[in-house]
């Protein structure tokens, strides 16, 4: 069975940071890309990185690059986002994503349609 679980949600304070974790499992992990995406209240779920892991390539939407960064361990199937730098605007619940890496092109890395398995999505919540 296919888990993605998330952890590392709360509240901060603006300009504070904060670590998002996505554990995998039920997949072979090398042959996937990690997506974290994010939804506002209101608003449509929109891709903010990616991370293919076998390739190490890294993706960002232009609302977060320079401040979030986002890396795997290979040894413990995990999937990390470190937020840096968060504005009350980065306030949404945070879902990480898993697509097969060979059916993601370049183009299409942040698109939510394109992800086959979820997490559950865990709150962000950054105070101004």
């Amino acid at each position: 069975e296919v888990q993605l679980v998330e952890s590392g949600g709360g509240w901060v304070q603006a300009g504070g940071s904060l670590r998002r974790s996505c554990a995998a499992s039920g997949f072979t992990f090398d042959d996937y890309a990690i997506g974290w995406f994010r939804q506002a209240p209101g608003k449509e779920r929109e891709g903010v990185s990616c991370i293919g892991i076998s390739s190490g390539r890294t993706y960002y939407s232009a609302s977060v690059k320079g401040r979030f960064t986002i890396s795997s361990d290979t040894a413990k199937n995990m999937v990390y986002l470190q937020m840096n730098s968060l504005k009350p605007e980065d306030t949404a619940v945070y879902y990480c994503a898993a697509q097969r890496a060979a059916l993601l092109p370049m183009s299409t890395v942040l698109r939510t349609d394109k992800y086959v398995y979820w997490g559950q999505g865990t709150q962000v919540t950054v105070s101004s």
